[in-house]
């Protein structure tokens, strides 16, 4: 009979317990100015972003398939919503979040999770890198026309950071900057931009509710195009956080169940006046890397955290300077860059298409600010050069017999839309013998495409009184030639 300490979960240990605290303690200070800036940018009471950080974060540590990701309100949720809530009011907005957290739960129900085995490793690094750069363009904004004080803070909370973990890491770093620049700005009177000029902190916990807006197929047609960009947007970037983190862990999580976990999260949220959210790529990266964090319980506690402080110690996270939050985030941003990858040694040995799949990949993320849209063009593109580049390795070689009374053309490579579409120029229809032998025996049929040329192929033969014979089909190639050939349009 096993003891009660090998079943006990493996977060209850004295060591993995602390390290859970103390990094959602530091992520969760991390969360309210970015919730409230994050409002602001929809339109929105800045309560309705931290209600949404308290509701994701405590709602997806049960449900989701990533443990100790962070999932809050975000900038890329907030501009998707913004258009809406200024046209329409807050109860349309409400009720966006609602629908597109149902539309997630059906998505991740039909297996969208799968499309991830689509993006290839160098939109992967794109986005990290790109990630990287919004997080550190993000704290742009807190060091223009500041006092001049926020620039020597700034610098000391990094030395501090870069410097403390040599002593001991007992106590995440981040967390003793915060409080050692509270400390000094409080106590020596500095006069430094502080989380309380970000906006009013809430005083109670948020409350139920229905949207307030008519049950009508008129507010359907109005909140449905929001809530399915609200959707794709939200499970794209929490599954490439999720991937993220899977490779910095060196473990797997469940994609299915994170992608219905973040719709019932939504659900939740916006029945609690929430704006919606998705995985917070910099605060998951401080949970992870800065913290250490590895287990659900570290998400579970940013979000109630989050609400302790608001609520109980709303006047002393208020005098938080903003200087430490901003280094937390700059010392998140350097360690997320992929620096390996911009190596001149590294860039001299990719292929010119990866390379230009990751400029793409971070042009595209940080002139949209929207990493979805950067992952979908980078994939694209990376699709269109491995289509160019596979295209141009079919091969056909015409073997004629010694005879003359027929020629054998040797096809070799695979075959789909884009290297079918030239195969019917390959052939001498006016110089060949009355036989003609294609040989498939080193190709492949993946497609409609390759059929209707191989089609063409046999009607401009026909055309002259010669035959064609096809022959050295695999399995899988034979099947879809015998199913298609003869019944697709425009063959001649």
């Amino acid at each position: 009979m096993p003891t009660p300490s090998r079943r006990r979960p493996a977060w209850l240990t004295p060591k993995v317990l602390r390290t859970e605290v103390l990094s959602g303690l530091v992520v969760a200070l991390a969360l309210i100015p970015e919730a409230i800036s994050f409002s602001i940018i929809a339109g929105v009471d800045p309560r309705v972003g931290l209600f949404a950080s308290f509701t994701m974060a405590v709602v997806i540590a049960f449900v989701g398939g990533r443990p100790a990701m962070i999932s809050a309100a975000t900038g890329a949720i907030a501009l998707v919503v913004a258009p809406l809530a200024r046209e329409h009011g807050f109860g349309y907005l409400v009720a966006t979040v609602i629908l597109g957290g149902l539309i997630q739960v059906v998505l991740g129900s039909l297996g969208v999770a799968r499309l991830m085995r689509f993006v290839p490793r160098s939109v992967m690094v794109g986005f990290v890198n790109s990630l990287a750069i919004l997080i550190f363009l993000a704290q742009v904004p807190e060091l223009v026309d500041v006092p001049w004080p926020v620039y020597p803070l700034v610098g000391a909370a990094l030395l501090l950071m870069v410097f403390f973990p040599r002593l001991t890491r007992a106590v995440p770093a981040p967390l003793v900057s915060i409080a050692a620049l509270t400390a000094l700005t409080v106590g020596a009177g500095i006069a430094v931009p502080t989380v309380g000029d970000k906006g009013e902190l809430p005083s109670s916990l948020p409350v139920p509710g229905l949207p307030d807006v008519p049950f009508t197929p008129a507010t359907l047609a109005v909140i449905a195009p929001y809530a399915l960009a609200f959707a794709l947007v939200g499970l794209m970037e929490s599954l490439m956080t999720a991937k993220l983190v899977d490779d910095i862990t060196d473990t797997h999580s469940d994609k299915t169940r994170e992608s219905i976990g973040q719709g019932i999260a939504n659900v939740v949220t916006g029945f609690f006046g929430g704006m919606g959210g998705c995985a917070m790529i910099g605060q998951t990266m401080i949970n992870v890397k800065a913290g250490g964090a590895r287990t659900r319980l570290s998400t579970f506690l940013a979000g109630a955290f989050l609400m302790v402080l608001c609520i109980a110690f709303g006047p002393l996270v208020s005098d938080i300077p903003m200087a430490a939050l901003v280094a937390v985030m700059v010392l998140v941003a350097f360690g997320t860059f992929d620096w390996h990858s911009v190596a001149p040694a590294t860039l001299r040995r990719l292929p010119a298409g990866e390379i230009g799949v990751m400029v793409v990949t971070v042009a595209v993320v940080v002139a949209t600010d929207n990493l979805a849209i950067g992952v979908v063009v980078g994939s694209i593109t990376a699709m269109v050069i491995f289509a160019r580049r596979v295209a141009h390795l079919v091969e056909v070689t015409p073997l004629p017999d010694p005879d003359g009374g027929r020629v054998v053309y040797a096809v070799t490579g695979e075959l789909f839309f884009a290297s079918s579409n030239d195969l019917v120029y390959r052939f001498d229809y006016a110089g060949d013998p009355d036989r003609v032998v294609v040989d498939l025996t080193a190709a492949h049929i993946w497609d409609a495409s390759s059929v209707a040329a191989l089609d063409a192929i046999t009607t401009k033969y026909a055309a002259r009184g010669k035959t064609v014979e096809i022959v050295g089909l695999n399995t899988p190639s034979a099947t879809m030639h015998g199913r298609l050939t003869g019944e697709l349009a425009g063959n001649g």
